[in-house]
């Protein structure tokens, strides 16, 4: 799975489940974004580069 902002590999725990989180573009769909991007930008930039 890869991030949709900077397009890097996300880690995954055992479970397959990302280490990271998602985040709804404007039409509701889901996108990974990993814990890198999420520290570094805020939600209101990361919406928009969606």
């Amino acid at each position: 799975m890869k991030c949709t902002t900077c397009n890097k590999k996300i880690e995954e725990t055992f479970l397959k489940k990302p280490v990271g989180t998602y985040v709804r573009d404007g039409k509701g769909k889901r996108k990974p974004v990993c814990n890198e991007c999420q520290a570094k930008l805020s939600m209101e930039e990361i919406k928009a580069k969606l």
